[in-house]
């Protein structure tokens, strides 16, 4: 429970990044099935998913020693 409490918006960034890989995929995707991030799901959602995480990385403040 305290790893969650000390990590929520990292997790938050990672689900968020991850919906929006999904949608991206499902409102544009590619119809051809040459891109390599968007032409399956698990592809652009995983990739939405790295992307949140470093996102989120980014405005995480953190602890010094």
């Amino acid at each position: 429970m305290n790893w969650l409490k000390q990590n929520w918006i990292t997790l938050v960034g990672v689900i968020a990044g991850g919906l929006i890989g999904y949608v991206y995929w499902q409102q544009i995707g590619c119809v051809s099935g040459s891109c390599a991030i968007s032409s399956k799901p698990i592809n652009s959602t995983l990739y939405g998913s790295l992307l949140g995480y470093l996102m989120v990385g980014v405005f995480k403040k953190r602890e010094k020693k």
